[in-house]
């Protein structure tokens, strides 16, 4: 997929719902584990809880939501890209306007049995730097740092 086509762009309420679907859908996928919450807990975090403390970005194609990343200046909370467009770049241009946004640090976390995120945060400069299992999915986790190259 031609990177062109791809737009970045703030959350609108209007996309919550698809936004939602292709979040669980990835998320499942990428764990092998079915979503805790319920969808409309899931909208309530998406649309009222998440733009209290993190900028949330879309990904769009062709007016479809294909990436989804929430962001601040030290934390990646969120980045999840639909299950057809993973491998197309589009968690690369989302992760890359995270950075810029930065103070130069950024710390996030993903499940240790997502190989391909750890993969792919470790080829974008991540590393280690704790690990652990305090979520609600009760699985092991990883804790990622990010810093600027002076």
């Amino acid at each position: 997929m031609p990177q062109n086509h791809i737009t970045i762009t703030p959350f609108h309420p209007d996309y919550a719902e698809e936004t939602v679907n292709m979040w669980r859908e990835s998320k499942e996928r990428a764990i092998g584990q079915k979503e805790k919450h319920s969808v409309e807990s899931h909208l309530n975090f998406l649309t009222h809880i998440l733009p209290e403390q993190f900028q949330i970005d879309l990904a769009l194609i062709d007016g479809r939501v294909v990436g989804m990343a929430a962001y601040n200046e030290t934390e990646i909370s969120q980045l999840y890209i639909h299950v057809d467009y993973q491998g197309a770049g589009i968690g690369q241009i989302l992760l890359d306007k995270a950075k810029t946004q930065s103070s130069g640090r950024l710390i996030l976390y993903t499940f240790e049995v997502n190989q391909s995120a750890q993969r792919f945060y470790e080829k974008n400069g991540f590393v280690i730097i704790g690990r652990g299992q305090e979520n609600e999915e009760n699985l092991p986790d990883i804790q990622y740092e990010w810093r600027l190259k002076e």
